[in-house]
């Protein structure tokens, strides 16, 4: 089964009189265990493609399934308590809370989802490289050790699917490679279907599949 599915899913935004088809009709899956890239040039669409991959926007047509199950056509309370039970997010820019310890972001998570899993952090921490870091504030961590945290954040309750969105945009390039070797471990070892939104062509080597996509367009590379 598909992890997340698109079927015939199209974006418009109206612009004055002018109506821009920022996603033409699109069919794409993921499988859990797959890597997968996406890559184009700005102004392309890969945004909008994620955030409605994310659930943080309705499709204009067409329909978005997570583990074939429909997501897209719920309403709002019930895609929300889905993407955050289902999705885990990693942003350019790390999108850590600033005046949390690196323990504390995690402990944010477990108030969220009434949980307690304290091993499980300890043993993404220890994956990760970043136990030594626990009582440390994110302004006090280099961009490489910011976007490890981040990843330990997504994979902390455990969803089904990671979408990253340029991760690596503020890394110089041995920490870049080091991230992206990182996510396509963790999604082999924990069975997650990861899509990465990029436009560095360095990254995809470790990538299952590659897409390009141009205006609005999505197109798998062989």
């Amino acid at each position: 089964m598909n992890a997340i599915e698109f079927k015939n899913v199209t974006k418009s935004f109206k612009d004055g009189d002018e109506i821009i088809e920022a996603l033409k009709s699109t069919d794409f899956s993921v499988k859990k265990g797959e890597f997968v890239a996406i890559i184009g040039p700005s102004g392309s669409g890969k945004s909008t493609f994620l955030t409605i991959a994310g659930g943080l926007q309705a499709p204009s047509n067409g329909e978005v399934l997570i583990n074939g199950k429909t997501f897209s056509g719920k309403k709002e309370k019930e895609r929300a308590k889905l993407r955050f039970d289902e999705i885990g997010f990693i942003l350019q820019s790390s999108n850590l809370v600033p005046f949390l310890t690196v323990k504390n972001q995690l402990k944010l998570v477990d108030k969220v989802t009434k949980s307690k899993a304290k091993s499980k952090g300890d043993e993404l921490f220890e994956q990760l490289g970043v136990s030594s870091l626990v009582n440390k504030y994110p302004e006090d961590l280099s961009g490489g050790e910011r976007q490890r945290v981040a990843i330990v954040r997504a994979l902390y309750h455990d969803p089904t699917i990671i979408l990253a969105d340029e991760p690596t945009a503020s890394l110089d390039t041995d920490k870049a490679f080091e991230v992206v070797k990182i996510l396509a471990e963790e999604t082999k070892k924990k069975n997650k279907a990861t899509i990465m939104v990029t436009h560095d062509l360095r990254l995809v080597d470790h990538c299952d599949k590659v897409y390009l996509m141009q205006d609005g367009v999505l197109t798998e590379k062989h």
